[in-house]
């Protein structure tokens, strides 16, 4: 694993999900202009079922604060059926943010916490369509290996990209 970065902000985690992280992750998801209104109902309502049915849910979140304001998040769980798997759902940076380190510090820390419990892989999707290149470079440089792509997957042209990385 890489040294952490030292982003120039102070920055703390928070992994407790509260209510007001409806519409904060919401504002990070759109900030990004990268994902349809539908990909962003579905961030918020994987906050909402963590809210509704905490740990059940198999949702767990890692906020990262900069000045005591939400600025990013990521979020993953277990893969049913699997001892140590874990999908990374989400992360994202709100835009003003990016290109900081930041995410990279998140990554971290989504990281180091799925390997406190136990996690020896972590696999994170992606889009194929060439916005997302600065992503797919993004989880490389971070130490994630390409091991899939699905022609087609999301629509004719979008491909689905699978990068894991082995804790």
């Amino acid at each position: 694993m890489t040294a952490p970065t030292r982003p120039k902000e102070t920055v703390q985690f928070r992994y407790e999900v509260e209510s007001a992280d409806l519409a904060r992750v919401g504002r990070i998801v759109e900030s990004t202009g990268f994902f349809s209104a539908g990909e962003i109902q579905i961030a918020i309502e994987l906050v909402d079922e963590r809210l509704n049915r905490g740990a059940a849910s198999g949702y767990e979140f890692v906020f990262l604060l900069c000045d005591q304001q939400v600025i990013g998040y990521s979020c993953y769980g277990l893969i049913p059926c699997t001892d140590a798997s874990f999908d990374l759902y989400w992360i994202a940076i709100d835009d003003q943010y990016r290109g900081r380190g930041l995410g990279r510090v998140l990554l971290q820390e989504t990281e180091a916490r799925i390997q406190q419990i136990g996690g020896l892989r972590i696999y994170i999707e992606t889009s194929g369509r060439p916005q997302y290149e600065p992503t797919r470079r993004f989880y490389e440089h971070c130490g994630y290996e390409q091991v899939a792509r699905l022609t087609d997957f999301y629509s004719r042209g979008d491909d689905k990209i699978i990068f894991v990385k082995t804790t």
